[in-house]
């Protein structure tokens, strides 16, 4: 085992051990446990026996941080890095990657056949493996380990999930020998504090000794304005002063808002938090970051870290959040306001960590935040070989009981959850080098399938309450022995009766008020009227008093046989869930023609090598000839309508459209109906974009207009137009590399590339 300057946790210990012996493993461990140097371990074996190691991270700006991080420590020259904006060294014994380019690679696609791209990797190490909960990417995890060869070994890290057994017992089946190294082990343990707005000059501890809540913790009370509740303002400023006098330091401060970010910095900056030295040492640090990003002079929170706080979320520009990663690092910036994005896996590490309310609003409205998002938050307390005690601090608030707190803190992780999805490009790929049973296999190795019973449980939960009921309406028993049916038929022929009894009396009126006799078929009617009522009182349900607790026993148990139909359905359609979408994405692809004897064509095989969020829409679209003809600004900006989905843009932009991107849109909201209307007919969900908010802006910039410019037309965060236009450098990249691009259109995605790619843009 490769020796370590520095004594070896015993879980660490353990897993080196598995990695010598050839194994895979699944190290589950707490954020900052020190997962990395099971990395390192195999990084050093790879590097003695003339190995490769690939380190995939679900982050771009996590792969650069890795990259900077094993080159400065490994030697630039044995340091690759593969991410959708950069290649440097690909051919090294370390290539860090995002996971989506290793899965990219296990297709074979855009990146050469798998063999050539696997050649000597002796390790694949999936930092972040927790992020197969994620809603919109976690497929890539499951099909990154599905297609991964056997013969290299898996090292997955993740922080605390409930189910790490099932993750690896999962790798173990469709990998390869897998062992779970699970611990609860901190370095740094984490204590508990409450901030009680009515004790303002003092945090409470949340718990006492025993584990059960500080009893001198008060729910905060509502405020009212108006009419309405309102949530107290800046409390922010209190909570930071109590960090400051308790030597507790720096502190990340959750909060849910980008805008409260920005508020709470601005009220914290009246704090005195750093030392005339440390401010002289942020000017210099920042003058010399902005000789080198000069696009940044003019920002508004410089005079925020000169005060020794920052602001770090998504709409801010990616270069301007390096510079408070690289202060806060230092020790300089004393507090960072953050939204929880910054929980996932950025090193950052603080003294303390601030949660500002256990509940976020979602799209679908407020909920409680999971307890593996409170632990990945709270996780961020507490510097290795800094502090002796990491702290976590929760705010009261008055939509919240510090009982709801005090169960949260106290809660389990989250189990992992599969959000596996065949996709398309999934499709065409695996039709591309397997028959339709070998898919079907592949597509059934998923987590989601293997751990389809915990998700079947609460099905088979009602279905069996169902049949209780079912069971327990059957056991009426009627006196006479009359069944269900004999009850039926004697109601069928009652409310007929009675039916027609009513239309006999209105005519027998009618024809009374005329003075007329009755008809012969008037009289016919009276006569099998009479009839039914002999057939009723021949029944004994005529005269039983329980007639009608019988009829509504049966009322119930017909609702429940429904219900129990519709369950077992649903089971059913459960358990094969991942291949009906399979199958259900290939018919729409055969109704097009890309699929041909369960083989993709040529233009289907230009569909396998597209990532987008509806691959074959933006197929349609490129087969269409509609963006051929379009110069290197308009390109860009239809195709920024078309992978823009951001909800907070989901309007019309105050920027006309030129005349050509308008045309384009119209005749490609034409494909999209169309495309929609075959997906709906195979039940397919697949999303499709058309939201030309940021399209105006892109066109300006790529046409040569300067930054200030684009972000004085628009209230947008700076960090939302970077990564949208982002999203389109990665769609136009990808029209140079995939197969049946007209040649044309190539040259014009390059000339818009090169055009989009200038400071802020292309830095990471």
């Amino acid at each position: 085992m490769y020796e370590f300057p520095f004594e070896l946790d015993d879980f660490q210990k353990e897993a080196c051990e598995c990695i010598s012996n050839g194994k895979s493993v699944v190290v589950c461990a707490p954020t900052g446990a020190g997962k990395t140097v099971i990395a390192e371990h195999a990084i050093h074996i790879a590097l003695e026996e003339g190995k490769k190691v690939f380190y995939t991270t679900p982050l771009k700006a996590l792969s650069n941080q890795k990259y900077n991080d094993f080159s400065e420590k490994y030697g630039a020259d044995k340091v690759g890095l593969l991410t959708g904006d950069n290649s440097y060294n690909r051919g090294a014994q370390i290539v860090v990657m995002t996971t989506e380019v290793f899965r990219n690679m296990l297709y074979g696609t855009n990146f050469g056949s798998v063999t050539d791209n696997l050649k000597d990797v002796r390790y694949v190490i999936l930092d972040e493996v927790h992020y197969m909960n994620d809603e919109q990417r976690g497929t890539v995890w499951e099909e990154s380990i599905i297609y991964c060869p056997t013969n290299v070994q898996i090292i997955a890290l993740s922080a605390t999930v409930a189910n790490a057994d099932k993750l690896t017992e999962w790798i173990n089946t469709v990998h390869s020998s897998t062992e779970l190294i699970n611990t609860d082990f901190r370095p740094v343990p984490l204590r508990f504090y409450y901030f009680d707005s009515s004790q303002r000059d003092r945090l409470l501890p949340l718990l006492t000794p025993n584990g059960s809540l500080n009893k001198k913790i008060k729910p905060e009370k509502r405020e009212f304005h108006r009419g309405k509740t309102v949530q107290k303002k800046y409390v922010s400023k209190d909570v930071v002063r109590n960090l400051y006098n308790q030597n507790m330091l720096p502190a990340i401060y959750f909060t849910f808002s980008r805008k409260k970010c920005d508020e709470q910095m601005e009220k914290c900056a009246e704090l005195d938090l750093i030392t005339p030295s440390e401010r002289a040492e942020i000017q210099r640090i920042i003058d010399d970051y902005i000789a080198e990003n000069p696009y940044l002079y003019n920002n508004k929170h410089i005079e925020y870290l000169l005060q020794g706080v920052a602001s770090h979320h998504a709409g801010l520009l990616p270069g301007w959040k390096v510079l408070v990663e690289k202060l806060f690092k230092k020790g300089l910036i004393k507090v960072v306001f953050a939204t929880e994005t910054l929980a996932a896996g950025i090193n950052m590490p603080a003294r303390s960590t601030v949660i500002s309310s256990i509940s976020k609003r979602t799209d679908s409205g407020h909920r409680t935040l999971t307890p593996s998002e409170f632990l990945q938050m709270s996780g961020r307390a507490g510097r290795r070989g800094m502090d002796e005690i990491g702290y976590v601090v929760i705010v009261g608030t008055a939509f919240q009981s510090p009982e709801e707190v005090a169960e949260l803190v106290l809660s389990d992780a989250n189990p992992l959850e599969s959000k596996f999805s065949p996709s398309y490009s999934m499709v065409l790929n695996l039709l591309q080098r397997f028959s339709l049973e070998e898919a079907k296999e592949l597509v059934l190795k998923s987590f989601g399938y293997f751990s389809s019973g915990s998700r079947i449980e609460p099905l088979i939960k009602i279905k069996e309450f169902n049949q209780e009921k079912i069971d327990e309406c059957n056991s009426f028993e009627c006196w006479c022995k009359r069944t269900n049916e004999d009850l039926l038929e004697y109601n069928k022929i009652r409310d007929l009766y009675v039916q027609n009894r009513k239309t006999l009396k209105v005519i027998q009126k009618q024809e009374k008020k005329k003075n007329r006799p009755l008809s012969p078929e008037i009289i016919e009617f009276s006569n099998k009227t009479k009839e039914m009522l002999n057939r009723m009182h021949s029944y004994e349900c005529d005269t039983c008093k329980l007639f009608k607790k019988h009829m509504k026993t049966i009322d119930v148990l017909f609702r429940y046989l429904s219900k129990q139909k519709q369950m077992e359905h649903e089971i059913e359609k459960q358990k094969d869930i991942f291949w009906n979408k399979f199958l259900a994405h290939r018919a729409v692809l055969q109704e097009y023609d890309y699929i041909k004897d369960d083989y993709p064509t040529e233009e289907g095989v230009t569909i396998s090598q597209i990532r987008s969020e509806n691959e074959l829409f933006l197929a349609r679209v490129i087969f269409s000839g509609v963006l051929e003809n379009l110069t290197p600004a308009e390109l860009a900006s239809v195709i920024c309508a078309i992978t823009t989905e951001d909800i907070r843009a989901d309007m019309l932009s105050s920027l006309p459209f030129s005349t050509k991107v308008r045309k384009t849109l119209n005749k490609i909201k034409d494909i999209k109906r169309d495309v929609d209307k075959k997906q709906k007919d195979y039940d397919v969900e697949d999303p499709m974009y058309i939201n030309g908010f940021y399209s105006p802006l892109i066109e300006m910039w790529v046409n040569g207009a300067e930054w200030d410019t684009i972000i004085s037309d628009i209230e947008m965060g700076e960090g939302d137009i970077v990564r949208s236009f982002k999203r389109v450098v990665d769609v136009l990249r990808q029209f140079c590399t995939i197969q049946n691009i007209p040649e044309a259109l190539v040259f014009t995605a390059r000339e818009a590339i090169e055009n989009i790619q200038r400071s802020p843009i292309d830095v990471d």
